[in-house]
């Protein structure tokens, strides 16, 4: 086995067997296997793979009732055979050479490999990548590989990020300081499925509040320049969220941003501004005591 492809999940049944069904369709691809770590799903997750003739992958299922990401992907790493671990959520869809890609990056142990993600709104869309696809995220668990003992090397994921946010960018680092290298596969690429449904004002700005303070624990792990201005926590950007984002500014953008009046293009920057603010404000509290 070279592969173990985990993907952590949690009410998303339908999206999952979407995710499944693209990786069984795989050409050129490695031996490798799926691991599907269920964090407390209360849908059928677990009847879908339990009754599914897969007749590509073996497809292995695992439960984490503890909800979160952290702790679901070090369960499926800690089961994974593969020499290699590779993470996708569960709404992507992969093209038919992912997989092959991502083998092809990967050479030794050294390396984590990021691959393009591109965000479609309809499970049908299927782009190429474009420049705007480029990250110079070291790893996002989103589409990545690397070595499962580099995984274990630098001792997985921080289950204290028990919210949205940051935790792949803290492994990140931690992988880093332990000698790994990084590598940006274009040939790697994967949609990731957001339907309007699930990318509400409501739902980002919950995420945003969430990824502010779990900014803190990073901070306080890390607190270096490099990490202060990943989350915003410099000078410039703490007086600003002070001192030049009042409530009416805040509320301005919000009304703004899902107005039908509103121009398109002025509802995305109004949208892009109240998330933002939200995070800025909250990150400010949360550091503040």
């Amino acid at each position: 086995m070279k592969f173990s492809v985990v993907i952590a999940t949690r009410n998303r049944s339908q999206a999952l067997a979407r995710a499944i069904d693209s990786l069984q369709r795989q050409d050129g691809a490695p031996v490798f296997e799926i691991v599907v770590v269920d964090n407390g799903s209360t849908d059928e997750t677990r009847e879908l793979i339990e009754r599914a003739a897969f007749e590509g992958a073996p497809v292995r299922y695992l439960y984490e009732p503890q909800p979160n990401r952290g702790a679901a992907r070090n369960r499926g790493v800690a089961a994974a055979r593969g020499r290699y671990v590779a993470f996708c959520d569960d709404d992507v869809r992969v093209p038919a050479g992912w997989m092959a890609a991502h083998a092809a990056a990967q050479q030794g142990d050294d390396y984590v490999v990021n691959g393009p993600i591109v965000n479609v709104s309809s499970v049908d869309a299927a782009p190429a990548p474009t420049v705007a696809n480029y990250s110079r995220a070291f790893l996002c668990t989103c589409n990545v590989s690397l070595a499962k003992a580099a995984f274990e090397g630098a001792g997985g994921f921080d289950e204290g990020f028990d919210l949205y946010g940051w935790e792949d960018t803290e492994l990140g680092v931690r992988l880093r300081a332990n000698g790994s290298r990084w590598r940006f596969a274009w040939d790697a690429y994967l949609w990731h499925v957001k339907p309007a449904a699930e990318t509400t004002l409501e739902i980002e700005g919950r995420k945003a509040i969430e990824k502010a303070r779990m900014a803190r624990r990073f901070l306080e792990k890390h607190p270096s320049r490099r990490a202060r201005l990943a989350t915003g926590a410099h000078a410039a950007n703490l007086f600003r969220a002070r001192h030049l984002l009042p409530e009416s500014y805040i509320a301005l953008c919000a009304g703004l941003s899902t107005s039908s009046r509103a121009p398109r293009w002025l509802r995305e920057v109004a949208r892009n501004q109240f998330l933002d603010g939200l995070y800025a404000r909250e990150l400010v509290r949360v550091l503040d005591g």
